[in-house]
């Protein structure tokens, strides 16, 4: 995994809280976009994205839908869009909140969107740290933190989102009984992701394989890694 990849940089989180914004880490654009990706950042990306809410201000996740769904799922750092889209897919009576900054993993996911007219899934093109405080508690049935950036540094192991900070916010956030689901090909990433959790009383492990369940459809980076013969890790904990 190199650390110059774009697409990953770009799913930092400190481990901490602060009263100051959050910075981010790494770059928001890749390669220049394709016509039609530019397209549909153009057209389709204003119809399906979340504001950045004001300071103090409460977003019904439910009414971001139409209709409303049975319950929200997010997605942190979603790559191109593929585990996204296909979890859409495959659950339509699901809303999914999908959080990227990377120009060109918005336009990877709006092109799954558009071909495969989903209507389930709401995006926030900024940092989803920005996004988690202004959301009621216990609104979510399902988050998702697959393949992040390692920052494989030790100085930089604050930039990882898997951190307390952002676990108390998602803490709150996930209803009691349901799902954090956190993947990686990376060992020192999935050593620190399991030392974070385990310092938490607030969530119990479920699952820990190197087999992806048949309900957590496949991504790039995952790919990627398995072509290289690099094995990944598949964890998940659920709120208690």
């Amino acid at each position: 995994m190199a650390p110059d990849q774009p697409d990953r940089e770009r799913r930092d989180g400190a481990a901490g809280q602060s009263c100051r914004p959050p910075r981010f880490y790494g770059r928001r654009k890749g390669k220049p976009l394709r016509q039609g990706k530019q397209e549909l950042i153009q057209n389709l990306l204003p119809d399906l994205a979340i504001p950045t809410p004001a300071a103090g201000e409460t977003i019904d996740p439910i009414a971001l839908f139409s209709p409303p769904p049975s319950e929200v799922w997010l997605e942190v750092g979603f790559g191109a869009g593929e585990h996204t889209a296909a979890q859409a897919s495959a659950n339509p009576h699901v809303g999914l909140i999908a959080s990227e900054v990377f120009l060109n993993g918005l336009g990877g996911l709006l092109k799954h969107i558009a071909a495969l007219e989903l209507a389930n899934i709401r995006i926030y093109p900024e940092d989803v740290r920005k996004l988690l405080p202004s959301l009621p508690d216990a609104c979510l049935g399902r988050a998702f933190v697959l393949f992040p950036d390692p920052w494989p540094k030790k100085r930089h192991a604050v930039r990882r989102f898997i951190g307390q900070g952002n676990l108390d916010q998602l803490s709150r956030l996930l209803a009691p009984g349901k799902e954090l689901r956190v993947a990686s090909d990376h060992p020192i990433y999935i050593e620190w992701a399991q030392e974070q959790m385990a310092m938490r009383d607030d969530f119990k492990p479920v699952l820990t394989t190197n087999l992806r369940p048949s309900d957590w459809p496949p991504s790039r980076y995952e790919q990627k890694a398995l072509e290289k013969g690099v094995s990944c890790t598949y964890m998940a904990w659920a709120r208690v």
